[in-house]
Formats: structure tokens, sequence, C-alpha cells
């Protein structure tokens, strides 16, 4: 199913109930994302804000629900898409290469007959041709209140190889500098950065134009996992069954879908200096901090005469990006299934781990060491490369039923025998690492051991942790056992004080019962819920280093180090970014109104259960100052 524009995909949404409209004013800084926040974890519905005070209406939590996600890829559900590829590669094991492949099937060849269709003249999305580009008349949002400003977030970013002419379309946040400028946020390993590279190397300035809205499904083929050689306009394409129409930008050489809402066309200088972007919150529920990043000027801005501005607003999850991300890991398991591990019968990425900290690995095992072999594997595999954790499960785990995710670890898992822990790249928003972008890495064997693999050294019946301890030091704030739901676990909530703590320190006075082979203790900030354990698990696998904050204790027992690296002794070498919430103002703000939106039931903002978590000094806590 294709839909025109945002308007059509509107439509749909309202007759299936999917999606409010909100006529009261609203500010696009801080109240809509906070509105927003609220919708998307209550599992509400879409919202179309109507009065922005700009000429252009808001659409927010398009993508939040099952039926919201599979209607904008145009299926009536991931799994449907998934079925198609898994075909299609079953039956490419006779082709030696990739092109071979693409070229020997005839299903292939129908993907490939809905490669973009150039046409000439006009789109709709130039109907309305801006005298003067201003983007202070687009409702750009301010999502959060440490954010370095206002933020375009939902871009489509079109740029091209200078020498291939290869295209791309990918999607970085833009931070508005002023009327006609913004920041480019292209991270190190996308494609758009290696095409401003070699436009830096040609010594030429590099034409660049962002599209807001369209068809949806254009939204989620930018954020799509492909093969840099492969157009997402193909797949996108493919997902509606029906061909993108493009036509030619005003202002430079690229191409744009026609039925897009907004247009910014524009250019990146590469002999400009690069000017510093950010803070922003992002979709790890922590900040991501100030860098430089290269100038994209504006040079045309163009719209529909019905023209929707998209948004999304990131931060703790969930949030509305994990459907997109639910939608991702269903549609390309088949190629990773073919391609890299064939015994792999399921894959899932928990919301909690933001999409690259936590992957859960279902496989077929047949023979010992086999777990380790598909952790090897994946670690290699693409944008697999950036996750922190791999965990490789045995065929009767259910891979959404966390319970017995976390039980079979528990019961399987011997830290001096099935663990991997390594070093390598990491997503460039992870802040738990010493260094930018590289840090520690840990493939967890959780399968059940055939007798090959069982060491007699090794205590497979681990005692069960006792709940008779106590922990008298100051830094200590509060216990809390998981014997309750039959985990080993204890969580410690720790108060570091100002002039710092050593971590070592607290390990040191840990109980006997603590110490014991299968028993994890694992140390919070204070102010971490420990009764919400999808909030504990987001803060293990957002604040560890697997390298540096696993303990392995004398008898066998595992101590992990979850909480803020700020206060820490010795010093965590890089600043230390804040949880992403609400302020207090925006949050009684909102209360206020919420009767006004129409929008149902009231909601607690989820920001209160994360005050408790915020340091002082912004979106970051610079360590070396923080004894001063």
């Amino acid at each position: 199913m294709a839909f025109d524009g945002i308007r059509d995909y509107v439509s749909y949404l309202e007759a299936h109930g999917e999606i409010c409209r909100v006529k009261r004013p609203v500010n696009p800084v801080l109240e809509i994302a906070e509105i927003a926040d609220r919708m998307v974890k209550s599992y509400g519905k879409a919202l179309l804000f109507e009065n922005t005070s700009t000429k252009f209406p808001v659409l927010i939590n398009a993508f939040s629900s099952d039926t919201r996600m599979s209607a904008a890829i145009g299926r009536a559900n991931p799994a449907e898409v998934a079925r198609e590829l898994l075909y299609v590669f079953e039956n490419m094991s006779g082709k030696r290469g990739m092109i071979e492949k693409l070229s020997g099937l005839p299903q292939m060849m129908r993907l490939l007959n809905l490669s973009p269709k150039r046409r000439s003249g006009r789109g709709r999305c130039q109907e309305v041709i801006m005298e003067k580009p201003d983007l202070s008349l687009l409702p750009v949002l301010k999502c959060w209140p440490y954010d370095g400003g206002r933020f375009i977030t939902l871009p489509l970013v079109h740029t091209k190889h200078p020498v291939t002419g290869k295209t791309n379309l990918g999607m970085y946040r833009m931070q508005v500098m002023g009327s006609d400028s913004t920041g480019m946020h292209w991270h190190r390993h996308k494609t758009g950065a290696r095409h401003y590279q070699a436009w830096k190397e040609e010594g030429k300035r590099m034409p660049v134009t962002v599209t807001l809205g369209g068809d949806p499904v254009y939204t989620y083929a930018a954020t799509a996992p492909l093969p840099e050689n492969i157009d997402e306009y193909i797949l996108a394409g493919f997902l509606r069954k029906k061909r993108v129409e493009m036509v030619r930008c005003l202002t430079n050489d690229l191409w744009i879908p026609a039925d897009s809402d907004i247009v910014i066309e524009g250019f990146v200088d590469p002999s400009e200096e690069t000017v510093v972007e950010g803070p922003f919150g992002d979709h790890t529920g922590f900040y991501s901090l100030e860098d430089k990043y290269p100038v994209f000027h504006v040079t045309c801005i163009t719209h529909r005469r019905d023209a929707v501005y998209p948004a999304t607003v990131v931060g703790v999850p969930p949030m509305e990006d994990a459907w997109i991300g639910m939608a991702t890991e269903k549609i390309f398991f088949a190629p990773l299934k073919m391609a890299i591990a064939p015994e792999i019968l399921d894959i899932h990425m928990p919301v909690s781990g933001v999409a690259h900290n936590l992957v859960l690995v279902r496989i077929d095992k047949t023979y010992p060491g086999q777990g380790m072999k598909v952790l090897n594997a994946l670690f290699g595999a693409g944008q697999m490369m950036f996750s922190k954790y791999i965990v490789a499960l045995s065929n009767n785990v259910p891979l959404n039923d966390y319970r017995k995710v976390a039980e079979s670890i528990f019961e399987n898992v011997r830290f001096n025998r099935d663990i991997l822990i390594l070093n390598g790249p990491l997503d460039v928003l992870d802040h738990s690492s010493d260094t930018f972008s590289l840090g520690g890495k840990m493939g967890i064997d959780a399968t059940i051991k055939m007798p090959e693999e069982r060491d007699r050294s090794i205590n497979d019946n681990p005692e069960a942790v006792s709940n008779d301890f106590t922990l008298t030091d100051d830094i200590v704030a509060g216990l809390k056992s998981l014997s309750d739901i039959s985990l080993p676990v204890i969580l410690i909530s720790v108060k570091k004080p100002s002039e710092g703590f050593n971590m070592k320190e607290l390990v040191s006075i840990l109980p006997g019962s603590l110490r014991n082979e299968g028993v994890y203790s694992i140390a919070v900030d204070n102010g971490a819920d420990t009764n919400d354990l999808m909030m504990i698990s987001w803060l293990i696998l957002g604040n560890t280093d697997p390298s540096r904050d696993f303990y392995r204790l004398e008898k066998g027992g595992i101590f992990i180090d979850a909480t803020s690296k700020s206060f820490s002794l010795p010093f965590f070498s890089r600043r230390w970014p804040n949880v992403v919430s609400s302020d207090r103002e925006t949050v009684e703000l909102v209360d206020r109104r919420w009767s006004e939106y129409g929008i149902g039931d009231f909601v607690a903002s989820p920001s209160l259960k994360l005050f408790g978590l915020i340091q002082p000094g912004g979106a970051a806590v610079d360590n070396k100052q923080a004894t001063t």
C-alpha cells in the first residue's frame, strides 16, 4: 500500500482509530515532546498538532504501534516482508556472486523493476516555493531542556558520491543554526560521512537535499541497514509495491520523491570549518554531547500546499524508534540468517538495549562450541559490529520472554567458560567506553551445554543467593534481592560522595554469600527504581563497558558496576552525559493543560521516575570538576 504524502497517511490512521488531532495551541519548544513522551510510553495514539504557530501541523508518534508501523511500510506486518525475503535468499544458494544472485532470480528482478522512476517537471513537493528560505517558518522541535537548540528529527538526507554517482538516503539529525543553516550530524561510520569525505578530497562543494514526509515508507527506508550499494528507494518500492517517482531539485542536481511534504535544498562546503553541534537528548536515553560537524547551507525550501511537518522524539526507552527497530529485526532476519549463520532461528533486540547495546539470538545447536561460533560471526556482521552485548540461547527459549531469557543466562553461563570479551567498534553514541566509539564488547553463550563443553572444575549447580546479608558502608543506600522471582541477583543502590569513590572498595566489603559462583551483584545509582527491571536493564546495558565494569570474585560470583562513572575513581576520561528528562516546569505545564489537548485520560510524566538520576551540570558532568 502506497500513501500520497503525510495527509494521506493521516487519513488512514483516522479511519483506523490510530490518531488524535490536537487543536489547542502548543509550543514546539519542549511542550510537544513532553506530550509525545507520555503518549508513546502509555502505548497511546499518534498525534497531529494542528496549531503550532506556523502554517504547518506536526505529526508525531506516527510509527509507535504495530498497526501504525505495519501501515507505514505498506504491509500487513513486517513478518510478511521477512517471508518474501527468506524465500528469495533460500533460492539464491546456487548463485555465486551477489550481482549474479540479483540478476538470476525472477523475484529479485521484480525488486529491481521497482527502482525509482525519474520524471520531468515539478512534483507536488514543489507546489510552493519560499521566496526566501527560512527555517524559522517550520515548527522545528526542541525536545529536551539541555538540547543545544531546535532539531529536525526526521530528516531524509539525500547525497551522492562525487566519483561513482552512487546515491544515499540517510537520517542524520539537524540542529538549526540560523534561518538558512543547520548542523549535519553524520557519524563517521555512516555513508553520508563517507560521501562528505569524498567531496572533500575532490575539493568541491557537496550538494545535499533534505526531504520531510512523503510516503512514510521513505522514513523507514532511510533507517534500514542496507548495504551501501543498494538504493533505499528500491527497498521503498519493494515495500509499497509501487515505484517511487522522483523529481529533480531546483537548486542542485539531486533527485527526490515527488510526493514529499517539505524539501530543503542546499549544500555542504567541505572546505569550511566544522561547527559545534549539540547537546541532544538521544535515543540512548542519555544526552549525546557537543561535537564538531559540518554546516548545511540552505538554498531553497519548497513544500506541498497541504504539507505536514513530521517529527519524532527520542530518549529513555521505549520511544517511537523502538517500533522501527522491531520492524528491522524482522525484515532483515532472512539475509542475516542466510549470509552469516544458518543455525540462527530468531533474533531480537530488546527495547532497553536501544538497538545496539543488546542482541538476543536463538540458535539450533547441534555441536559443542556452536554458541561461541555464532557470537564470533555476529560481532563482525555489518551493523552488528556496533553491538555491545550479544547473547546466544538455545532453541527452547522464546526471545521476547525476558524472564526465561534471564533464567537461561543464570542457569547456563559460567563466567570463565561461556563469556567472550573483546575490544571493537561501538556506536559513536555509546557513552560508557573510555575511548570514543571504541570499547569492550561481550558475547554470552547461554546455550545448554553439551557434555564436551562442561568443565568438571566449574560448579554447574551454584548455591542459591541468600537474603541473609548486610552492607553497612555509607556508600550503600539500599539493597534489593530478586530472589522473589528466582533470579540470583542483588541490586545495590550506591550513592557516591562528591570527592569520588572507587568501586573496588565496595567490592572488597561484599559478604561471602554474594561472592559465590552464580551470584550476581549489580550496583546502580541511588535514584534508580529497583522495582522497574526495564529501567535497571537499560542502565546496566548503557552504563557498562564489559571489559572494565565486570568483576569476577574469588569464589566465582560476579559484580557489575552499572553506575554512572561521574564521581568515580579513578576519574572517567570523558564527560559523563545526563539522563534525558523533561524539566519540572514543562511537566507541570502539560499537567495543567492535559484536559485541553483532548487526547484521553490523564497520563503522568515518565520523567517523574527519572528526576532522581539527574546529576548537576547540565547535559553532562565534567568528572575532573566534580570534586571542586
